[in-house]
């Protein structure tokens, strides 16, 4: 390598270096910056309720000195300051809770405090803000959709099949039902048209999966004896550090369901999974299942697979999809040809 090109790459690396530095700089102060303003509202919603003799137009009085104070600043709306009350009236007796509820944006805290009355619920939805980045429509969807009631529902084998560690991990990370409201399909359709239908929407199949998916490719091809097979879906796990194989089923689950996917599972452990990878996990897609049957499927298979059903039939406004990440925003490709 000549000397200018070892400079260059050097330079790159400096500036690479200089970046991330910069990077995670700016998000320790933007965190700082949050916990600070929550912390402020909670102490403000204190002052708010200990002195409520003062009459329903306290608030009112609070908020127009307050503008006057500061005109630059906002959140001092009537409004915003009977949340921050709400606020301190929520949380005043759980510390815990408050250490918590300070990591996300106020206008998602509103959000909570609106539609999740259980706290220990509320708490499922904080970590699912800080794990997937959800902003105040996705996080409004999610609760619709009952987001806590999903996670770790799946059926699986993965307490048999893995690590305790891992088990948790990854049973967590599995949801049962997913909901695939974006997909436009008939009431009648074939696996291949739900598989086509995910593709052309896969943006939004990576949304509902959730944070650390990434899309490898449909349809993969794996050479086994000779023989060629070919997987529905295979996604890579950045944070599980393990491959996904995903099998679609447009019907009621049927127990060789399990022996089809455990046969592409150990494929992929045997043909793609690199030494640094985690073993592959499988996962099962179909329209509904019986959860006894699929846990007797499960029983005699020894690679880790989970088994969840989905929905396509509810609805979500197009002005929300609008708002959500764009291809670029996501990661859809591991290259394989790059970890050899």
């Amino acid at each position: 390598m000549s000397e200018n090109n070892m400079l260059d790459k050097d330079f790159k690396e400096i500036i690479n270096n200089i970046k991330e530095e910069i990077q995670k700089t700016q998000y320790k102060v933007a965190i700082e910056s949050n916990i600070n303003l929550i912390s402020m509202y909670f102490r403000l919603g204190k002052i708010l309720n200990d002195n409520y003799e003062y009459g329903n137009k306290f608030i009112d009085e609070v908020s127009r000195d307050l503008k006057i104070e500061f005109p630059n600043s906002t959140g001092f709306s009537v409004r915003n300051l009977k949340y921050m009350k709400k606020f301190y009236l929520e949380y005043k007796d759980d510390e815990e809770v408050q250490q918590l509820v300070a990591q996300v944006p106020w206008g998602h805290n509103i959000v909570l405090m609106e539609k999740v009355k259980d706290k220990e619920v509320r708490k499922v939805y904080i970590e699912g803000i800080l794990k997937n980045g959800w902003g105040r429509n996705m996080l409004s969807i999610q609760i619709d959709n009952g987001y806590h009631l999903r996670i770790g529902a799946s059926n699986n084998n993965f307490e048999n099949t893995l690590p305790a560690l891992d088990s948790d991990l990854v049973n967590y990370t599995i949801k049962d039902p997913y909901i695939f409201d974006f997909l436009s399909l008939q009431n009648e359709y074939k696996e291949k048209e739900l598989e086509n239908a995910m593709i052309n929407k896969i943006r939004d199949v990576l949304i509902e999966l959730g944070k650390g998916f990434s899309f490898v490719g449909n349809q993969y091809k794996i050479n086994v004896g000779g023989q060629e097979f070919f997987i529905d879906l295979l996604f890579y796990h950045l944070e599980l550090r393990r491959y996904v194989v995903v099998e679609l089923k447009a019907n009621s689950f049927k127990p060789e369901y399990a022996g089809q996917i455990g046969f592409y599972v150990t494929a992929v452990d045997e043909i793609l999974k690199k030494e640094q990878d985690n073993p592959t996990i499988g996962l099962v897609l179909c329209k509904d299942k019986d959860r006894l049957t699929v846990d007797y499927s499960l029983k005699s298979i020894n690679v880790p697979i989970g088994v969840s059903s989905f929905e396509i039939e509810k609805y979500i406004p197009k002005d929300i999809l609008e708002k959500l990440p764009t291809e670029e925003d996501l990661n859809l490709h591991i290259d394989i040809e790059d970890e050899e």
